[in-house]
């Protein structure tokens, strides 16, 4: 099934590829995007940790979200999902939320990289400071709502982004922790009008999901 990948990347590539081991926080409309290429780039070894159940809310942008898995396990119904496109993945599910209680115990697991698609801001720092404890690579995605424009985002350093919310409170606890290091960061730079309510239409949080995980992919040497 992976030939034409093969073709593009060669046979050593693809092999590190299957070899990975890769933990995505949060499969709603970043993750679940990034789980969904991950799992058909042959990436073998993945966990996937949320414990919220799927909404009708999620309908307009959750790439795992049906009108049929209504009220069930994120989790679950992306193991499925995955499941279908290659049944020959390690999946492990983690039905929690990931807080300071059980981060040790899951990042136990000797990941390569971690993909932050969550939406929690203490849990963001909590990865960028486990994932330099723990010498794990970290791609972070920064906010998606409110935006339209696909072109403006990309894979950048925390340092260097602007016009986001979400990296402008993250920028200020790092430097407030003294983290001096490389954050990677999935972020737009397209301007927004300020508002209480945040919307998100079909396609943008899958492109943020999708950079999320041409970053681990290409990063595999």
């Amino acid at each position: 099934m992976f030939e034409r990948l093969i073709t593009l990347i060669g046979k050593d590539k693809f092999s590190k590829l299957e070899g990975a081991n890769v933990l995505i926080v949060g499969i709603g409309g970043v993750g679940g995007y990034a789980l969904e290429a991950l799992v058909r780039s042959g990436i073998k070894n993945i966990a996937i940790i949320d414990g919220d159940s799927i909404e009708l809310s999620n309908l307009n942008r959750q790439i795992i979200s049906s009108t049929n898995n209504i009220g069930l396990s994120k989790v679950e119904e992306a193991k499925k999902r995955a499941l279908c496109i290659n049944p020959d993945i390690n999946i492990k599910l983690y039905n929690e939320n990931l807080v300071a209680e059980n981060i040790d115990l899951i990042l136990g697991d000797q990941f390569n990289y971690i993909v932050d698609a969550c939406d929690t801001i203490n849990t963001k720092i909590l990865l960028i400071e486990k994932s330099l404890k723990y010498k794990y690579k970290l791609i972070s995605c920064m906010g998606t709502a409110n935006k339209t424009n696909p072109a403006l985002f990309s894979i950048t350093e925390l340092s260097k982004t602007n016009n986001d919310s979400i990296a402008r409170i993250l920028r200020k606890r790092v430097k407030e922790l003294k983290i001096n290091k490389k954050i990677m960061v999935v972020s737009s730079t397209e301007t927004t009008n300020p508002s209480n309510k945040l919307g998100t239409n079909s396609y943008i949080p899958g492109i943020a999901g999708l950079l999320c995980a041409s970053y681990v992919i290409n990063d595999i040497k």
